[in-house]
């Protein structure tokens, strides 16, 4: 596995793993998640309209570990032997200890996530996010928070780990944006450390 390329920018400790998981790995992992997980489609409110989530999600963690963001409360499924496999891997590679995570279905290129930062309270003053892609490539926006001029991007492709931690949260929002292009469906896992 190739080190990680570190995302140079003010503010923020963004490390990017291109190759986790080798493709045939990582076509295995994507065909078991996407015939065995519990998707759920929910609905968010933002400036009071509420809208179907464009994507759909589960949530996985230790009991107790629930998660709540755009008036979406998640209550946790027990972790399968799988999620257990890929987030000890994720551990051992970056010294971080996860008991939770997100599990997002973007289904189409119409299927996305806006601009937002994971600073929920539960998520502690300096969030550590290690994000696992399988499935098609996405596009991964970042964007100061202050200085909107000062943007990145990233394509997060199957088999690779974005992990965000430090103060990155305080300072950079990202989205995974919609694209008018064909594209198959994307899973990425989002593991997390609930307080």
């Amino acid at each position: 596995m190739t080190e990680p390329m570190v995302i140079d920018l003010p503010d923020c400790d963004i490390l990017f793993y291109p190759e986790v998981y080798d493709p045939e790995k990582a076509t295995r992992i994507y065909t078991s998640l996407m015939a065995k997980t519990p998707w759920r489609a929910d609905t968010i409110t933002v400036f009071g309209k509420t809208y179907d989530q464009p994507r759909l999600t589960a949530w996985y963690g230790e009991e107790g570990k629930s998660y709540s963001y755009s008036n979406i409360v998640m209550h946790p499924i027990p972790f399968t032997e799988r999620l257990l496999d890929i987030k000890s891997n994720i551990e051992s590679l970056t010294g971080e200890r996860f008991n939770s995570c997100l599990l997002n279905l973007y289904r189409d290129g119409q299927d996305s996530n806006g601009w937002h930062a994971d600073d929920e309270k539960e998520l502690g003053e300096n969030p550590v996010i290690a994000s696992v892609s399988f499935g098609q490539s996405r596009m991964f926006h970042l964007r100061n928070k202050k200085d909107k001029s000062l943007k990145h991007k990233i394509e997060l492709t199957p088999g690779s780990l974005l992990l965000m931690r430090g103060s990155t949260q305080h300072f950079w929002k990202h989205q995974v944006p919609k694209t008018k292009r064909k594209i198959d469906p994307r899973i990425n896992l989002t593991f997390r450390y609930i307080q």
